[in-house]
Parts: structure tokens; C-alpha cells; sequence
């Protein structure tokens, strides 16, 4: 925000690290994992989607995957290993994931296994609200 913005001219660049929304952070092997606080910005142009049924949500902000048997709806087409948005049965994001199966594959598994491998979750907020920045 603009607001934002003429506070931090007030910072000496040297001593500034960063500016604005957070949306993820680099390993150390220089993969970047995306953060939560990049989900309100990211949801809406979500290619790939998958859908939680109400009894698997808190699974899944607890930090745990999504398995077969708490699967509501995902996208046509995802292929294994693609980044998803996780959301609920009423459409409202909870968080990064990544496809551990593909559209067809998911079809065909038993409802113990994992689906979508847990990323991020906005239950993050609570989890590790001392370090998230």
C-alpha cells in the first residue's frame, strides 16, 4: 500500500530487507516454498484446484495431506507432482498443496491414499505466528 510505502522511506535502504507481502522464502538448496500469506493473492488465478470435503479441512490446517477419502471435487487435467490450491467445499482457500496424484490416478486409489501433499495452510497463522513474517 501507499501508506506502506512512505513509512519505510523513512528507513535508511541499507538497514530495509524487504517491503510488502511476503510470498514465500527460498531453502537452502534454492527451492522456493510459498508461504500462506501469498494465498489471497494467488487463489483466484489457481489453474489447478482441488477441494476438501468438510470433514478433511481441519486435517489439513492441522498441517496433515489430503488423502483419497477427504477428496471432494479436483480439477480436470492436474497432473502428479503439479502445484494445487487446496479449498473448501464452500470455495474459500485454505492453502497450497501439491498433486501427489494425477486426475485419472486419483480415481482409481484406495481412499487411504495421499493425494495432495501439504504445503501451506492458513492454519499456519496460529501454528507459527512468532515466526511467520
Amino acid at each position: 500500500s501507499e501508506k506502506l510505502l512512505k513509512v519505510a522511506t523513512s528507513i535508511p535502504r541499507d538497514n530495509l530487507v524487504s517491503l510488502g507481502t511476503c510470498f514465500g522464502k527460498f531453502t537452502k538448496t534454492q527451492k522456493f516454498r510459498l508461504n500462506v500469506t501469498a494465498l489471497d493473492f494467488l487463489a483466484p488465478y489457481a489453474k489447478y484446484k482441488v477441494w476438501v470435503k468438510p470433514g478433511s479441512e481441519q486435517s489439513f490446517l492441522y498441517g496433515n495431506h489430503v488423502l483419497k477419502s477427504g477428496l471432494g471435487r479436483i480439477t480436470e487435467n492436474t497432473a502428479q507432482y503439479q502445484g494445487v490450491v487446496v479449498y473448501s467445499m464452500a470455495d474459500v482457500p485454505l492453502g497450497f498443496g501439491v498433486a501427489a496424484k494425477s486426475t485419472q490416478e486419483c480415481r482409481k486409489v484406495d481412499p487411504m491414499a495421499i493425494v495432495v501433499f501439504h504445503q501451506a495452510d492458513v492454519g499456519e497463522y496460529v501454528r507459527n505466528e512468532d515466526t511467520l513474517t
